[in-house]
Formats: structure tokens, C-alpha cells, sequence
């Protein structure tokens, strides 16, 4: 069996990561992070002001695997990831000027502890402008990115999967609900709830 790792597999060191991003946000007078799931239900940060955004080039997908938080190693939960394509709409927020670097050590132990997000500065458009804001991204390449999976997957995985956190289902009606109170239609989280529905797990 052949063990050689493809370089584009190789997971990229959090604190070589999280120094490019001081200095890719070093020019920026404001801070702003761009949540798309969980960090719109539990972001963890005081913000001194948040929006609804859009962002283009990139779109929300339950395809990241999660082996500790939503499931184990043995069963594998999901949880969204922000793939390239498309289009998302979620939330923007400040991060207040005297916080932000603790916020942002914060923010990066929760999301980057094994490096597996490609961190980057997006547009994100809101209804006052557009703004720079820190989104964590996957590539299709990662290893833990999925491919699209068979409904009856996603529903084993659904009925199935728990970590530290909780489990999957929670974690798609959470996300469901918080993006429903700001607003946001999300045709995808609306067919998997719906889809949950018929099978009696919602």
C-alpha cells in the first residue's frame, strides 16, 4: 500500500497560518469574521456589531468530517464547510478594536487547532457596504472534505453520529434555526430538515 501523502493532503501548521492572516489584516482598520453555521448560533466573541452578508465565489455544505465534535472515529459526524462555488449568505461580525487580538486567539484555538480550514479575507457584501472579513474555508482536496453523499448517508449519519459536542441532527437544526431567525433561506438546510422530518428525526 502506497502511505505517501499528496502535498495538497499535507494539514498546514495553525500558527504558520494564523500569522499570515495577522499580516494579510494588518492593512485593515476593522476586524470582521464571516460566520456561516455555528459561529451565527455560538460565536464565542463579544462583537461590537454584526450584519447579514454575502458572500460569492463560495457556498455552505455539510461535506467537512468531524471525528471528535459531531461524531467519533468509528462513526464520523459532518459539519458545514465553506467550499468554492456558488454564493453564501450569513453573518458578519465586528470584533471590538480592544479585543480583537484575544478574540482572535480564541476564535483560532476553536476552529484551527489541527489546520485543517484554509483561513482567508473575503468580501463579504452587507446592506452597508462591503467588508473584509476573516472566513475559514476547506478545499475539495483536504481530507476531510466529503463528497456530495447519498441522502441515505447523510440519514445514518444523522440518526447515528454524536461527539463532544453533540450530534450531527443537532447541529444542521441549530444551524437551520439560527440562519431562519436572521433572515436567511438556505434551500440546501431546508431539503436535509425537511428530509429529516419524513424520516421522524425532527
Amino acid at each position: 500500500m502506497n502511505h505517501r501523502i499528496a502535498p495538497e493532503l499535507i494539514v498546514r501548521d495553525p500558527q504558520q497560518a494564523l500569522q499570515r492572516l495577522r499580516h494579510e489584516w494588518h492593512g485593515h482598520a476593522e476586524r470582521w469574521v464571516f460566520g456561516y453555521a455555528s459561529l451565527i448560533w455560538r460565536p464565542e466573541f463579544d462583537a461590537a456589531e454584526h450584519r447579514t452578508a454575502l458572500v460569492h465565489g463560495w457556498h455552505r455544505a455539510l461535506r467537512l468530517r468531524s471525528r471528535v465534535n459531531r461524531g467519533t472515529p468509528e462513526l464520523p459526524g459532518l459539519v458545514f464547510a465553506l467550499l468554492p462555488g456558488g454564493a453564501c449568505r450569513g453573518m458578519v461580525y465586528r470584533l471590538r478594536t480592544e479585543h480583537a487580538e484575544a478574540e482572535l486567539e480564541r476564535l483560532w484555538a476553536r476552529e484551527m487547532p489541527t489546520g485543517v480550514y484554509d483561513a482567508r479575507l473575503l468580501p463579504c457584501r452587507t446592506p452597508q457596504g462591503t467588508v473584509a472579513a476573516l472566513a475559514f474555508t476547506l478545499s475539495r482536496r483536504s481530507e476531510a472534505c466529503l463528497p456530495r453523499l447519498p441522502d441515505e448517508e447523510v440519514l445514518h449519519i444523522l440518526r447515528h453520529a454524536r461527539g463532544r459536542y453533540g450530534s450531527t441532527l443537532e447541529y444542521l437544526a441549530e444551524t437551520a434555526t439560527a440562519l431562519r431567525q436572521h433572515g436567511v433561506r438556505d434551500r440546501e438546510i431546508e431539503r436535509l430538515m425537511a428530509l429529516t422530518r419524513r424520516h421522524g428525526l425532527a
